[in-house]
C-alpha cells in the first residue's frame, strides 16, 4: 500500500470537507509505514468556494469539477475513474463528513495481511465510524440475515475481523487487485447504494469483504427518517420525494433490487407507490 489514492466528492460542505482532509493529513503524517497519498476530490458544483479553500490548504489535491448534478455515487465514480489511470496500490473511499482516527492505516495494513493469510488474496475493508456525540456506531458493515425480506444486521467492531455483505463507503479501502477483477463503482446509481452494490459484487466473486477490527473514524449519523413528514406532503411532493436522489431514490433502489434481489422487484415497486398513494396508513403502520 505504498501508493494510495484517496477518493472524495463534495458539494457545499467546505468546513466539513476541510476537517476531513485535515484528519487524513494528520494520520498520514503519524503513519510509520511507507506511504504516498494522492487525493482525488470531485467538487460537484460547490458555490461556497470549497475547491478554492481545499487548494489553498492542500495544494497537492487533484480537484475534478462537477456540474452540481453528480451527487455522491456519480461524484465518487468521477474521482475513481481519474485515479485508476495512475495505477495506485489501493483506493480509500472517504466521505467528506468523515474524520479519520489515527489507527486507520495500521488497520488497513493489518487487514491486508489477514486477508492474504486466510483467503489467499487481498480484498475490501470497511472502516466503522462512531457518532461523535452519542459515541455509538454510525456507519460500517452489515451482514444479510434474510435476503427475501432484505433484512440485515449491522456489525459493530469487536476487535476481530468480521465478514460482511454490505459496506458503507464512509471509510472503505479497496485493493488494486479487486479493481482489476471487479472494476469501480457501478453506474446507474445517483446518490446512495453504489457502495452496497460494490461489496455485493465482490462477494459474488468470492473476494473478502471485511469489517476492520476497530473503529476507524467519526461521522455523525443522520437520524432523520426518509419518511420524515412524509404524510404531510402533497401528492406532487411525495412523488418528487420518491424519485429524488437524496430522498427515497426509487430508481436507484429499484436498480439495486433488480441486480441482487430480483424476486423482490414486484413487491418493491408496488410498495413504493403504495407509500405515495396511502402515506398516512404507511407511516402509521411503519412507525407504530
Amino acid at each position: 500500500m505504498e501508493n494510495l489514492a484517496v477518493l472524495l466528492t463534495c458539494h457545499n460542505r467546505k468546513f466539513k470537507t476541510l476537517k476531513s482532509l485535515r484528519s487524513l493529513k494528520k494520520v498520514e503524517e503519524s503513519y510509520r509505514g511507507k506511504l504516498n497519498v494522492t487525493i482525488y476530490l470531485t467538487d460537484d458544483g460547490s458555490t461556497d468556494s470549497t475547491a478554492e479553500a481545499v487548494l489553498e490548504e492542500f495544494p497537492e489535491t487533484i480537484i475534478l469539477p462537477g456540474d452540481g448534478n453528480l451527487f455522491w455515487a456519480n461524484g465518487m465514480i468521477n474521482s475513481w475513474s481519474e485515479a485508476v489511470k495512475h495505477h495506485h496500490d489501493g483506493y480509500l473511499l472517504l466521505n467528506d463528513d468523515t474524520f479519520l482516527l489515527e489507527n486507520v492505516f495500521d488497520e488497513i495494513t493489518d487487514s491486508q495481511k489477514y486477508a492474504e493469510q486466510k483467503y489467499g488474496r487481498k480484498g475490501v475493508y470497511i472502516g466503522s465510524t462512531k457518532d461523535p456525540e452519542s459515541n455509538e456506531l454510525s456507519y460500517g458493515g452489515a451482514l444479510l440475515t434474510n435476503k427475501f425480506l432484505y433484512r440485515f444486521k449491522i456489525l459493530e467492531p469487536n476487535g476481530d475481523y468480521q465478514e460482511c455483505d454490505l459496506g458503507n463507503a464512509n471509510i472503505m479501502f479497496v485493493d488494486k487487485t479487486v479493481v482489476e477483477d471487479v472494476g469501480i463503482l457501478s453506474k446507474g446509481y445517483e446518490h446512495g447504494l453504489a457502495d452496497y452494490d460494490y461489496t455485493l459484487k465482490c462477494k459474488k466473486k468470492r473476494i473478502p469483504v471485511l469489517v476492520m477490527r476497530n473503529y476507524c473514524g467519526l461521522c455523525e449519523r443522520d437520524t432523520r427518517s426518509l419518511y420524515h413528514n412524509f404524510n404531510t406532503k402533497t401528492f406532487k411532493e411525495r412523488v418528487e420525494h420518491l424519485y429524488k436522489p437524496t430522498g427515497i431514490a426509487f430508481k436507484s433502489r429499484l436498480l439495486f433490487m433488480k441486480r441482487f434481489f430480483p424476486y423482490r422487484v414486484p413487491f418493491f415497486y408496488i410498495m413504493g407507490w403504495f407509500k405515495v398513494l396511502f402515506p398516512g396508513f404507511y407511516v402509521k403502520t411503519r412507525f407504530k
